[in-house]
Parts: C-alpha cells; sequence; structure tokens
C-alpha cells in the first residue's frame, strides 16, 4: 500500500496503536488504516467495519489489492456488530462525530470484553466521550490535535483503568474545562489548540450577538454565555 494514502489524521490516530494488536477499526472506509499497519509489521489481524455498501466494497477491494485477505477481515455492518466478544484488543473509530462515536460504543459494550484500548477521532464534541467513557472506567491516557487542510482534529486514547484519574481532585468549573478542552491538552496548548478555541470563542460571540438582537432572553442564552465563560478560561 501506498503511505501517501493515510492522511496525517490517520496517520496519528495509527501511533497509537500497539504492536502487535488486534485491531478493529470501525467506519474503516477504505481499509486504509488496517492496510497501513499490516503493512508496517504493527498489528496481527483487522477487522474493517463498514455500515454502507459503497465503502465496503472500496475496503474489500483495498484489502485484495494489498494483498492482506488473509489477515483483514472487512465486514458490514453497523458499529462493533462486526466483531465478536475477545476478538480484538483494539478498536479505532475515526472520522465521525463524538456523540455517534459514544452511541457506538454503549451500543456495543459488550464486545468491549478482552479491548484494552480505544483509540478515538472525534469530528465534534469529543468532551461527550471524556465525560462517557470516564463514567465506564475508560481512563485517558494520551491526547493530541493536530490541523490538516485547515480542519482541527483531536485524537483521544482510552486504555481500560480508572476512568476519573485524569480529573482527581477536580470539580466544578475545573472539571468542567478539563472535559471540555482536554487535560493533556490543556497542559501543551499547541497552536492547533489555541486555534480551535479560539474559533470556538469567536462561534460564542457570535451565537450571544444574534440572541441579543432577537431579544431571546433564554437557557440557550445562559448555555452559551456559561460555554463562552468556560473558552475564555481555557484560553487563559
Amino acid at each position: 500500500m501506498n503511505d501517501k494514502l493515510l492522511s496525517e489524521r490517520l496517520k496519528l490516530v495509527a501511533s497509537f496503536v500497539p504492536d502487535g494488536s488486534r485491531i478493529a477499526d470501525i467506519g474503516s472506509d477504505h481499509a486504509y488504516l488496517p492496510c497501513y499497519l499490516m503493512n508496517h509489521n504493527r498489528i496481527s489481524f483487522a477487522v474493517a467495519g463498514e455500515v454502507n455498501e459503497g465503502p465496503y466494497q472500496s475496503a474489500r477491494n483495498q484489502v485484495t489489492r494489498s494483498g492482506f485477505a488473509d489477515v483483514i477481515s472487512v465486514r458490514k455492518g453497523n458499529g462493533l456488530e462486526v466483531i465478536s466478544p475477545g476478538e480484538v484488543d483494539t478498536i479505532t473509530i475515526a472520522g465521525m462525530g463524538g456523540q455517534l462515536i459514544r452511541d457506538i460504543l454503549l451500543g456495543g459494550l459488550e464486545k468491549l470484553d478482552g479491548v484494552n484500548r480505544l483509540i478515538l477521532q472525534p469530528n465534534v464534541a469529543a468532551h461527550l466521550l471524556r465525560e462517557r467513557l470516564a463514567d465506564l472506567n475508560w481512563e485517558l491516557v494520551h491526547e493530541s490535535i493536530i490541523e490538516e487542510d485547515d480542519k482541527i482534529y483531536e485524537i483521544l486514547v482510552f486504555d481500560a483503568g480508572d476512568g476519573k484519574k485524569p480529573y482527581e481532585g477536580l470539580n466544578g468549573k475545573d472539571l468542567q474545562k478539563q472535559l471540555l478542552a482536554g487535560p493533556i491538552l490543556m497542559k501543551e496548548k499547541n497552536e492547533a489548540f489555541m486555534k480551535k478555541w479560539q474559533n470556538e470563542l469567536m462561534k460564542r460571540e457570535r451565537i450571544l450577538l444574534s440572541l441579543k438582537q432577537a431579544d431571546a432572553i433564554s437557557e440557550k442564552e445562559a448555555q452559551v454565555k456559561n460555554e463562552r465563560d468556560l473558552i475564555k478560561e481555557v484560553l487563559s
């Protein structure tokens, strides 16, 4: 497989896959990620899952062309229904919204038996994953944020463990900030991080201005003001 087919975003996702893993790549599209990992001898087996016929066929063709049909199983199905409990030890889900990723995981909790690592790349709403997975004792162990093609992506890595550990001693607004922006990302505050949250702050300011112009005094305004204030503290 030509490594140029893999975006920098997915190469970063790949960097968090433990060597020798048996992975399930959910929403695999062309199966570029498992083919890349297999081509670099990083994994021993993979399931490439796709719910739609077009991407499913594209994944099958890519796997066959790459010569990995005996070690990458391309399966059509919704979310985690494409795997059996204990079949894989690492799950990757990239390029979906945070709410959808959360719902996929919650809809297949029994399939997480034997899984040690979740590598998730939500396009939006990463905070929903931090919040829910902490409750399910998935410990946030790595976070990365990068900009590629004028879009900013977050990668969250969870290991089976103590979900509350990254947020020990935090409550109130301090906890809200960490869940919103990420405890590890907030320590680094790299260029992509600052750009993302400056953009998010501007969005909240525009929303508040439109609500004010419409004389809309509502719960929505209070919610947006709270988000704006949290983001200001994240950036400070």
